[in-house]
């Protein structure tokens, strides 16, 4: 009985780190992805080949949470510093994450789709959060560059004076 308690806890342990092991880290290559948007349409990364890619993922209860960030950089698309050909930004609603019913998250989305003229995928099962090792019940941001290598991750609200940084890094991966 002992040696399969050991068993056991050695077994939750490793596979505890293992997926701690294949978080989304600063340098690293996200993984891919597919998800559909509210009209059904699929989407992957490939969808945006060759741009710079910010991913917000958000707990549909945390949907205004780093709101100053994507204003941010809203505000340097239309001031012309993120480009429509180099640039996308997209989001995530984390529906695993709320007890929000479906067609209330896709009414929430539906709204910020129309505010940042984009595109929100939804995350029934919380699988790319688990993929990617994102937080749960709050808002992530990631930007990746052109080749979907992690330049800047946050796991919560993007501290002010950090804000700022990332839109300039964003504006800089184009040029690459």
């Amino acid at each position: 009985m002992k040696r399969f308690l050991f068993l056991l806890i050695a077994f939750v342990f490793l596979a505890g780190g293992a997926a701690f092991a294949d978080e989304l880290k600063i340098g690293a290559k996200a993984s891919d992805w597919s998800f559909k948007d509210a009209d059904d349409k699929v989407f992957t990364m490939e969808s945006w080949a060759g741009k710079v890619l910010l991913v917000t993922y958000a707990d549909p209860d945390e949907k205004d949470l780093n709101e100053h960030f994507t204003d941010a950089m809203k505000k340097a698309k239309d001031d012309g510093l993120l480009k429509d050909e180099t640039y996308k930004g997209i989001g995530f609603a984390d529906c695993a994450a709320t007890w929000k019913p479906n067609a209330l998250i896709r009414a929430i989305a539906d709204m910020k789709a129309k505010k940042y003229n984009t595109v929100i995928l939804f995350d029934y099962d919380a699988s790319l959060r688990n993929a990617w090792g994102l937080g749960k019940d709050t808002s992530n941001v990631i930007l990746l560059d052109k080749n979907r290598v992690c330049k800047y991750i946050f796991r919560g609200r993007v501290p002010n004076e950090k804000v700022a940084e990332v839109v300039k890094l964003a504006i800089d991966l184009q040029k690459e």
